[in-house]
C-alpha cells in the first residue's frame, strides 16, 4: 500500500512502528543467550523439543511461551509468576530508553536476513494495513490471549513482510548502517543460526523509519494467531492503552527475501493403511522407497503439474497426485479465486480431510501441524498415524491472495527464518 499519487487515499493510515523499552536477558545472569532462546511457540515439537529446551537452561523462554501445569489457568499464572521472578532477580532487565531494534540472522550457507523490531499499531482488517493470508483457530487465539493477559507482555515478535524499495529504502538504510556498529548481543543457536541485535534510538533515524513505513502495508508471514490475539486484547481495553500496539519484526523482502516452506500434517489415530485405501478411485497413489530427501524431490516434481501430497507412517512413502476432477468440482468451494481453489492446502482440507478421510481439522486430538519434515514422519511411524507432507506455496501467490482479501487454509505456509524467541520481549508496564 503506497498511497502516493492517490488523493482519495491520503487519510489512510499505514504501518505505525513505535519504539519501546525492550526487556532482555542479562548475559551475566544466564548460562548463555543461546541456551535461553527458543523457536516460536508453535514451532516447538512437543514433548521432545519442549523438554530439550526446558533442560537447556532454567531461564529458557519456553517456560514463558509454553508453560507446563495441570490446567490452562495454572499454566498462565505460572508464566506470570516466572516472568515477575526473573525480572525481580535481574535475569531479565529493561533497556534504559525506548528504541526500535535491528535484528539480523545468518546461517552457514550464506543466508542473511535483517529486519526491524518494534511495537506496531494494531489495525482492523478493513484498513488493509496488515494482511493475513491464513485462517486462525479460535481456541489457539483464546489460549494466547489468556497468556498475554496473565503476563501483561508480548513474549515473542510475530513476523511481517513488506515490499520496500530494496537497498535505497530509508528503513533499509537505517538497518544496514546500524548493523555496521557493535551489537547489543550476538549469539549462535544450536541450529547454526547467528543472531545479532542492535537498538535504534536516534530521533532522526526513528523519524525516517516512521515516515517510510507509513506508506506501506504488511503481509503476516508468521504469527496469524498472535496478530488475532493482539486484536482481541486491543478490543478489550479502551484506547489509549499499551494493548493498542503489538510486538513485531518487519522485514523488507525486496531487500531480504524470505524462504517459504510447507507446514506438514500429522493425523492422529488414522493409520496410513486406512488413508491409502480410502484414496482408491479418487487420487493416483504410488509407493516410493525413499529416502526422505528423494521422496520430497518426487513430491516437488509432481506438484509442478497439479495437486500432490506425500504420505508416510509405515516406513515407506506414498505419492498422492492426479485428483479426480469431478471430485474436486464437488468438494472445493467455487466462490473463491482459482489460485485459492487449486492450492494443495485447499484440496487437502476441503477434499481429503472433509470428504475422503472424514478427519476433523479443528481439533488437536485429530491433527497436528508440524514444520519439521523428518519429525512429522518419525512421529507418524512411532504413533501409528498418517503424515501428510506438503510442498510449499510461492510467496507471490500468498501475497496476491492476501491483497484480494482471500485467506488460505490454516497453516498453509511457513515463512522463515523465523525470529528466535527470547532475544527481546515487550513488557506492557514499561
Amino acid at each position: 500500500m503506497n498511497t502516493a499519487g492517490h488523493p482519495e487515499a491520503t487519510a489512510r493510515r499505514g504501518l505505525e512502528l513505535t519504539p519501546f523499552r525492550g526487556l532482555r536477558y542479562d548475559p551475566d545472569r544466564v548460562g548463555s543467550l543461546a541456551a535461553v532462546t527458543s523457536p516460536p511457540y508453535d514451532v516447538v515439537v512437543r514433548p521432545d523439543g519442549l523438554l530439550h529446551l526446558e533442560s537447556a537452561d532454567p531461564h529458557n523462554i519456553v517456560r514463558l511461551i509454553l508453560p507446563q501445569a495441570a490446567s490452562p489457568e495454572a499454566r498462565n499464572e505460572q508464566a506470570a509468576d516466572t516472568l515477575r521472578r526473573w525480572r525481580a532477580e535481574g535475569a531479565l532487565t529493561a533497556d534504559s530508553e525506548p528504541g526500535l531494534y535491528v535484528y539480523e540472522q545468518r546461517d552457514g550457507d550464506g543466508m542473511l536476513q535483517r529486519g526491524i523490531i518494534g511495537a506496531l499499531r494494531v489495525s482492523d482488517p478493513s484498513e488493509q494495513v496488515v494482511l493475513p493470508h491464513e485462517d486462525v483457530m479460535p481456541h489457539v487465539v483464546a489460549d494466547r490471549a489468556a497468556l498475554m493477559r496473565a503476563t501483561w507482555a508480548n513474549l515473542e515478535p510475530l513476523l511481517l513482510t513488506y515490499r520496500g524499495n530494496g537497498a535505497t529504502a530509508a528503513t533499509t538504510t537505517v538497518v544496514e548502517r546500524t548493523a555496521e556498529q557493535p551489537p547489543l548481543l550476538s549469539t549462535t543457536t544450536e541450529d547454526g543460526y547467528c543472531h545479532r541485535l542492535w537498538s535504534v534510538t536516534d530521533p532522526d533515524d526513528l523519524a525516517r523509519v516512521r515516515s517510510e513505513l507509513a506508506g506501506h502495508q504488511a503481509l503476516i508471514a508468521d504469527g496469524h494467531h498472535r496478530w488475532a490475539t493482539y486484536r482481541t486484547l486491543r478490543a478489550e481495553h479502551p484506547s489509549p492503552s499499551p494493548w493498542d500496539h503489538g510486538l513485531v519484526l518487519l522485514v523488507d523482502t525486496a531487500r531480504y527475501p524470505l524462504r517459504v516452506r510447507a507446514i506438514h500434517r500429522l493425523l492422529h489415530g488414522f493409520p496410513l493403511h486406512d488413508a491409502v485405501a480410502a484414496l482408491d478411485g479418487h487420487f493416483r497413489v504410488r509407493r516410493l522407497g525413499g529416502p526422505l530427501p528423494r521422496a520430497m524431490e518426487d513430491l516437488a516434481e509432481a506438484s509442478a503439474s497439479g495437486n500432490a501430497f506425500l504420505l508416510a507412517g509405515d516406513g515407506a512413502f506414498h505419492l498422492v497426485d492426479r485428483p479426480d476432477p469431478a471430485l474436486l468440482d464437488r468438494t472445493v468451494p467455487a466462490d473463491r479465486p482459482r489460485a485459492w481453489r487449486t492450492l494443495d492446502a485447499t484440496v487437502l482440507h476441503a477434499t481429503l480431510l472433509a470428504h475422503v478421510w472424514r478427519v476433523p481439522d479443528d481439533s488437536a486430538a485429530h491433527i497436528s501441524y508440524i514444520h519439521d519434515t523428518a519429525a512429522t514422519v518419525e512421529k507418524a511411524e512411532r504413533d501409528g498415524g498418517t503424515a501428510v507432507l506438503m510442498h510449499p506455496v510461492r510467496e507471490e501467490v500468498v501475497r496476491e491472495l492476501a491483497q484480494q482479501g482471500v485467506t488460505m487454509p490454516r497453516k498453509s505456509t511457513s515463512f522463515g527464518p523465523k525470529p528466535a524467541s527470547g532475544l527481546v520481549l515487550r513488557a506492557l508496564d514499561l
